[in-house]
């Protein structure tokens, strides 16, 4: 006998990995200019100069038994200190290193996060559209998952629906923005308005209702836009991070849980976090990585390829007559199927190896998302297919 919930997970079909792999023995037997593949959010920009300098300086100057062996298990003193003093700098809210538990990812993050808050009947609430991994997350972790259906308009939160899910056993709602798929980033007036919601709440049930800020794409915004720091509109937040996107190093899982001490209740919050990280198997993130990331910690990315990249596919594709939700962050990209049939679309654009994914793991049908972390010149062969496939479900 084994797990039978590990074991539904493990036989469950990832749609956006399945859809990838697809690509790639597509472009094997067929070569890459003859497969156009959107599937994966695997950023394109390299990783920083600068770090893979620090990379080298750390390895040629330091002893290897410091560089390769293992830090206390919330995490170095040099990364930890590093991240209080540019979320402090950044965003005027004091934060201390005791606050910042290092994880490896934001995956992770998000879990031990989950797991902490776990209580009898506790449940967590996700608004839609979603990144897909949060529903095994919220039940591996104990917790009940609770979806609120999308605002289909502005892509922003819906307010009455989201308090008609709030109950005596919600003990979370996550936000994500900017938003993985649709890449909508969350106004300051919709964050206040949640805030406010869930003050209220939280007096009205006798205890705090968090937030879950999860925020890999925290930087990554276009045309000036800025990403409001959720704990300085809700206190009651707790923010996951990760590196991943950011500096471009999705496979070297680097990432935080922030507990600030203005969270209520915080200190026990966060050694509940440390005690969830340990359960899962976590004895410390990547030493190397966060000896590397704490060197580059102000850097920013350079989102110059990906703004290139967004306005050329979204002024593309609406010129063809697809409507989008316009992107202000992240990379992707969020298009509704012509005439609604999201697996009609699916099955045209894959038989000429266009490849996408399917809104409905996100919780929304009719759409599909498109990752623009891709070469501007396969944006650029793809349009036309986008064209014929449009024309052809048009038409019928």
């Amino acid at each position: 006998m084994v797990n039978q919930t590990a074991h539904r997970l493990g036989t469950a079909p990832n749609e956006i990995r399945q859809v990838f792999e697809y690509g790639r023995q597509q472009a094997k037997l067929l070569g890459e200019d003859k497969v156009y593949d959107f599937s994966l959010g695997n950023p394109s920009i390299p990783a920083p100069h600068e770090l893979n300098q620090a990379i080298h300086s750390i390895i040629d100057t330091e002893s290897s038994i410091r560089v390769h062996g293992y830090t206390s298990g919330a995490g170095g003193d040099l990364l930890r200190e590093a991240v209080a003093a540019n979320l402090t700098r950044r965003f005027g809210k004091p934060i201390r290193p005791q606050n910042v538990f290092i994880t490896c990812g934001a995956a992770p993050a998000l879990l031990a996060a989950m797991i902490a808050l776990h209580t009898d009947e506790s449940e967590i609430i996700t608004i839609a559209p979603y990144f897909t991994e949060y529903k095994p997350f919220t039940e591996v972790s104990g917790n009940k998952f609770v979806l609120v259906p999308a605002d289909m308009e502005h892509f922003q939160v819906n307010i009455p629906a989201l308090e008609a899910a709030i109950n005596e056993h919600t003990q979370a709602v996550i936000l994500n923005s900017p938003n993985n798929p649709s890449g909508a980033v969350l106004t300051e007036e919709t964050l206040r308005k949640v805030a406010e919601l869930l003050t209220e709440k939280s007096a009205l049930y006798g205890h705090p209702i968090y937030i879950l800020a999860d925020e890999p794409y925290r930087e990554l915004v276009y045309d000036g836009r800025k990403v409001p720091f959720i704990p300085n509109i809700y206190k009651d937040t707790i923010v996951c991070y990760s590196w991943s996107k950011s500096l471009s190093l999705p496979g070297e899982r680097i990432g935080y849980v922030m507990v600030a001490d203005d969270v209520t209740d915080s200190q026990n919050v966060f050694f509940a976090v440390a005690g969830a990280a340990r359960m899962c198997g976590h004895v410390c993130a990547p030493s190397l990585m966060q000896r590397a990331v704490a060197a580059c910690i102000d850097r920013m990315p350079d989102l110059e390829a990906y703004d290139v990249n967004r306005k050329l596919l979204y002024n593309g594709l609406t010129e063809i007559g697809y409507k989008c939700v316009r992107p202000d962050g992240a990379f992707y990209l969020f298009v509704q199927a012509p005439n609604g049939d999201t697996r009609a679309f699916i099955e045209k654009a894959t038989a000429r190896n266009l490849l996408v994914v399917d809104s409905k793991p996100f919780g929304v049908e009719g759409y599909f998302r498109l990752g623009y972390c891709v070469s501007k010149e396969m944006i650029e062969r793809a349009l036309p297919v986008f064209r014929e496939v449009y024309e052809e479900l048009c038409a019928g």
